[in-house]
């Protein structure tokens, strides 16, 4: 099983989400992507829901070491969530990734404002929120975005994503009301294998997405 593109995953989620929503499980939805990669996936998903799309920015907080290496996530303006077992296995504390914490919090409201351009967020209070991702590797991303969403109330709150490992899935599940997921692999290496073309988008993808879904 591989998509062709993050098109197309949208087309085959929107499609189970469409089903959910004729079952009545997703009353009044939002859709939020997690840019960058999410949002070409989630433009395909609001198109069919007939429901709004913007995006929630979520950074990764890597080792002050080795920054590819995540120890932890944040999202709007949720508190940094940490892996709490990386974090001891590398000898950190919270105290240590401050400096990392202050760059990624500055990357994160860089792009907010790119992406949003004097928007407000959305309202999700009472709302069911269906988050969409390209894929879950390990799900931190993920989660610090579900607990910054938690924070605002919302009706419902689900989790969508074309592929994931079954281990960030299951996890997930702890975090959202519903995680709904087409393919979750045994042998997952990574979210870019499951896709023929897996390009890294641009700032300037995620606002023509945004702007095509909002004209």
């Amino acid at each position: 099983m591989r998509f062709r593109d993050r098109r197309q995953a949208g087309r085959e989620l929107a499609e189970r989400l469409r089903e959910r929503r004729d079952e009545g499980a997703l009353p009044d939805p939002v859709v939020l992507a997690l840019p960058r990669g999410g949002v070409a996936v989630a433009a395909e998903v609001a198109r069919v829901l007939a429901a709004p799309l913007d995006v929630l920015v979520v950074r990764k907080v890597g080792a002050p070491f080795h920054e590819e290496f995540g120890v932890g996530a944040m999202a709007g303006d949720g508190v940094p969530v940490f892996d709490r077992d990386a974090l001891f296995r590398l000898g950190l504390d919270e105290a240590d990734l401050a400096p990392v914490v202050e760059r990624e919090r500055a990357e994160l409201r860089r792009r907010e404002e790119l992406y949003r351009r004097g928007r407000p967020a959305p309202e999700v209070r009472g709302r069911t929120v269906v988050v969409v991702d390209d894929g879950l590797a390990t799900g931190s991303t993920a989660r610090a975005a579900l607990r910054a969403l938690r924070a605002r109330a919302p009706g419902r709150l689900v989790l969508a994503a074309p592929v994931a490992s079954p281990e960030a899935a299951a996890l997930m599940r702890g975090e959202a009301d519903e995680v709904v997921c087409l393919y979750e692999p045994a042998a997952f290496m990574a979210v870019g294998q499951w896709y023929e073309e897996f390009d890294q988008l641009t700032d300037e993808d995620v606002l023509e997405a945004l702007h095509q879904r909002q004209a």
